[in-house]
């Protein structure tokens, strides 16, 4: 940093100053907004029976509500079985889906063409109940009945959340249990066209949100109340709920991962939020940005922060072909000043979909920990992350973008535009 207090980057990293990506892979309008939702449903439970396919596996029982929706669109009471797994979908191979559902919400879903049949659970309330032990067997009959009907004499069987009586009760029915959770996050990584536009949908109801968050900012205002600001917009929009409450400022942006709180916003000081949205159809948005609070400038030391994240987006945008190795996004990724390291964000980059999801692509120090290796696909969406801030700092930076993988680089499905005067781009 210069004596203006502005940061003086180290020589071999000037060149990357201000890359931004650019060409029809990034610039193009070719992300579609509308879709048939018979074609997107048929096109994610074709991608899951080509997975069961090549798995091997006879049919699977879908207890985790991500999961349960991108199978067949069906959704009813998400949060109460985010927590409380007892509704739950079988899927074979060949033959009828059939929902066992929490009982008299039936109707929810049965008007779905991916949905051919609906019963009633045999482990509702079996939990609170202390009943798991009683309701293993009932459960385990069942589903063994439907693959010996459905499976042609397969008896592998792949559960999401993969509970030790369900299995149990499984395998005393003479099934081989396997939790297939990772095979489905895998193969939901590769995004429909369908998808895509899902996601594009999401993210615009999103921004939206954030606009709104963004008029709201004033010396006097909360967190919280801005965080009711983004939470309202985001049900207006079409969305459905925020998983995190990730929005902090001034001391409280540094470190990272500071809750929304009571406290009031001063002048001069930075307002750090992520959207972590669970968004319109389902899909996640998950796009970061940091803002000044008025009245005045921001400071040297709040610009040069916000131009080094706002760099690190971009660069590690920039990289990104299909065909790369994780591994190899991990090694070439912007390369973090160390008094800025101990604070990285976890991931270089990570998926999305129906939330943050396949692959998670931790920086090159942590990957043999974090990460596994693989090959980045066009139709992956992925988020670019960024926090700045060192120990014990007065503030910190957070900017996070994005993007699908097309054939040739990634195109951006986050528009929101960044701060002129903390880019240094104002006078």
């Amino acid at each position: 940093m210069n004596d203006s207090g502005n940061w003086t980057e180290p020589k071999e990293m000037r060149a990357h100053l201000d890359v931004v990506p650019s060409g029809p892979t990034m610039t193009s309008d070719s992300i579609p907004m509308h879709f048939d939702p018979k074609t997107l449903r048929a096109g994610r439970l074709e991608r899951l029976r080509a997975m069961m396919r090549e798995a091997d596996l006879a049919a699977v029982v879908l207890l985790d509500p991500y999961n349960q929706r991108y199978a067949t669109g069906s959704r009813n009471m998400f949060g109460y079985f985010l927590r409380n797994s007892t509704r739950y979908i079988y899927v074979p191979q060949e033959g009828p889906v059939i929902l066992f559902e929490y009982p008299g919400s039936a109707h929810v879903s049965t008007h779905l063409e991916t949905i051919d049949e609906a019963r009633t659970s045999k482990v509702v309330w079996s939990s609170v109940n202390a009943r798991d032990t009683d309701a293993a067997a009932p459960f385990a009959e069942e589903i063994a009945d439907l693959v010996r009907q459905h499976g042609g004499g397969a008896t592998k069987i792949g559960l999401d959340r993969c509970f030790h009586l369900l299995a149990v009760g499984l395998e005393n029915q003479g099934l081989t249990v396997e939790d297939c959770n990772a095979r489905i996050l895998w193969t939901r990584a590769v995004k429909t066209p369908e998808e895509v536009a899902c996601l594009a949908q999401s993210m615009a109801a999103s921004e939206a949100a954030v606009a709104a968050v963004e008029r709201q900012i004033r010396p006097g205002v909360t967190e919280q109340d801005l965080f009711a600001t983004m939470y309202e917009n985001v049900i207006r929009g079409g969305g459905e709920f925020i998983e995190t409450r990730l929005l902090n400022s001034g001391p409280r942006t540094n470190p990272w991962f500071n809750e929304a709180s009571s406290r009031p916003i001063r002048p001069g000081e930075m307002v750090d939020l992520d959207t972590d949205t669970i968004g319109c159809n389902g899909y996640y948005c998950d796009m970061s940005r940091s803002f000044h609070c008025g009245p005045g400038r921001p400071t040297g030391y709040q610009k040069m922060l916000y131009q080094m994240a706002y760099e690190q987006v971009q660069y590690n945008m920039s990289i990104l072909k299909p065909g790369m190795s994780f591994r190899e996004i991990a090694q070439k990724a912007w390369p973090i000043p160390e008094r800025f390291y101990d604070l990285r964000y976890p991931s270089v980059i990570h998926g999305v979909g129906m939330h943050g999801e396949t692959p998670m692509i931790a920086h090159y120090g942590d990957f043999d920990r974090f990460s596994n290796d693989g090959i980045l696909q066009p139709g992956m969406v992925v988020s670019v992350e960024s926090y700045i801030g060192e120990p014990n700092g007065p503030e910190g930076i957070k900017l996070e973008d994005e993007v699908v993988v097309t054939g040739d680089g990634v195109e951006l499905l986050s528009k929101y535009p960044y701060d002129d005067a903390l880019l240094g781009r104002q006078v």
